[in-house]
């Protein structure tokens, strides 16, 4: 039996279980005939994908199964739900002579095209919609995206700009536009990190199998589908595999695990202490485990401090934290093995300490190139004597924190419009939670979850580069921010139509 058939048996079972035992608790969230339909749509998306042993073939029968799944209301969470169910491998759309190709198409761009765009056609007609370019997330957005596309004018051609721009519009356009539009009640929330909890969930037991077994499951589905992708080989961390699911890069599970962590601490207030939420925390805190990523354990880190700093008695259960913390390093050293777990832990731990020093290194010579080309960054900053320093044993440039890259890339402008991009939605989350005046409510909780979300994500990504999900994540992310406080404004005047004003 080939490889790949036997990595989706297992990956059958584990969904299988997952969406068993969670079932009693996704009921009271999303409604059991959502729960059902969302389930089948999962299980049937990932049979094409490994069934199909050709990627054309698994682009053709995942759009014409979406066209069917248009018709469900909740097309971000279908989206989130889906977003994980393979690796992000793409493959060109030949040009057929007239051009080197069209477009590069994976899943991620599939379903925006089939999912999101149908979307967008719909929640304009919302009687709440707020025309794009009204907010100033939106402008600070539009802004970037246009430095961006003109950028690329500097060393490409027309036709390359123009697919550059076409992907800006379908990777970051859409899925910002539709997410902060559409998703604009407490429930439609629910059901949105719902669906990517549930996502995340599968893939970190299939992480924490991959741990275990030293066997990475999606390795052999880009090759059945006739796909080379250079990410998804086995990498290991002293004598451990690190685990990598289907997000090809063991950072970018941990990076995902840890936004589906914030997302718990919100669903869990709608769900009974039963054995399906405590199977959730294991599945979580094993999955956080098995990418062996320090960047993301930080982040979960920050996002638990944040969480409490925002909540009642912040003082008291930060202090508690930190007994914790401090009580339990020395109990986790003497157990068998405990060594071993120490010197993994970030700043404490010796373990591959030299890639704390290469991020150190490419900070420095980073720092240097940039200030050559201050306001607009540059095309070959790869080129240049200082980054040709920081080339790893592969013959790679590994440019592991994403400011970093932005501004190489685009310069002091360009990071300054990214960096404001979600400064902004933070101050605007910040907003929507002064307007709830009961700090027990479910809504100034979600506030708080999107905050320290939002926050981690930030931190995490000066750790690693914006590769396969990272990007789409924390535009989502971002998008929700945005989403929450034009909810809150509206509860706060509902008789106002945000679109002649907004507390942006």
């Amino acid at each position: 039996m080939p490889e790949h058939y036997r990595a989706l048996i297992v990956i059958l079972l584990i969904a299988a279980f997952t969406f068993t035992y969670f079932k009693k608790n996704a009921v009271l969230i999303c409604n059991q005939q959502n729960f059902n339909t969302w389930r089948k749509y999962w299980f049937i998306f990932t049979l094409i994908a490994f069934l199909s042993n050709n990627f054309w073939v698994f682009m053709l029968m995942g759009g014409l199964l979406m066209l069917k799944v248009v018709r469900n209301s909740n097309h971000v969470a279908i989206f989130f739900l889906l977003l994980f169910t393979v690796p992000p491998a793409g493959s060109e759309i030949p040009g057929f002579g007239l051009i080197n190709y069209f477009i590069e198409l994976n899943h991620i761009r599939l379903l925006a095209l089939t999912l999101l765009i149908p979307a967008y056609f719909i929640v304009r007609k919302q009687p709440y919609y707020i025309p794009f370019g009204k907010l100033l997330p939106d402008k600070i957005l539009i802004l970037y995206l246009c430095l961006i596309a003109i950028l690329n004018l500097r060393d490409t051609s027309l036709t390359d700009t123009l697919r550059q721009s076409f992907y800006l519009g379908i990777d970051v356009f859409l899925p910002y536009v539709v997410i902060s539009r559409s998703v604009n009640t407490l429930q439609k929330f629910k059901e949105a990190t719902f669906a990517f909890l549930m996502a995340v969930l599968i893939l970190a037991l299939i992480g924490a199998f991959e741990f275990t077994r030293h066997w990475l499951l999606y390795t052999s589905l880009t090759n059945a589908l006739g796909i080379h992708w250079p990410l998804s080989n086995y990498l290991g961390r002293t004598d451990l595999l690190r685990a990598l699911a289907s997000t090809g890069q063991a950072i970018v599970l941990g990076y995902v695990i840890m936004v589906a962590i914030g997302f718990y601490l919100f669903l869990q207030n709608f769900m009974p202490r039963n054995i399906g939420n405590k199977l959730a925390a294991l599945a979580l805190f094993a999955g956080a485990i098995a990418p062996l990523s320090r960047g993301p354990w930080i982040g979960v880190g920050i996002l638990i401090v944040v969480f409490i700093a925002t909540g009642r008695n912040a003082l008291r259960k930060m202090i508690l934290l930190l007994l914790i913390s401090l009580i339990a390093l020395p109990i986790v050293a003497t157990l068998p093995g405990g060594n071993k777990i120490i010197n993994l832990l970030p700043f404490i731990g010796e373990t591959e300490h030299e890639n704390i020093d290469y991020r150190e290194k490419l900070i420095d010579n980073s720092m240097i190139v940039i200030k050559r080309n201050l306001m607009f960054g540059s095309v070959d900053y790869l080129k240049t004597p200082e980054m040709q320093a920081m080339k790893q044993g592969e013959g790679i440039i590994d440019i592991v924190n994403t400011y970093i890259l932005v501004a190489l890339e685009s310069g002091l402008v360009g990071l300054c419009l990214f960096v404001g991009f979600f400064l902004v939605v933070l101050r605007g989350i910040h907003t929507g939670m002064k307007i709830e005046t009961n700090r027990d409510s479910d809504y100034y909780l979600l506030g708080r979850v999107l905050l320290c979300s939002l926050v981690s994500i930030l931190f995490t990504i000066a750790t690693v580069s914006s590769i396969t999900f990272i990007p789409i994540v924390y535009w989502s992310v971002g998008a929700l921010g945005i989403a929450y406080n034009q909810m809150m404004s509206i509860r706060k005047k509902p008789s106002v139509i945000y679109n002649n004003s907004t507390p942006y």
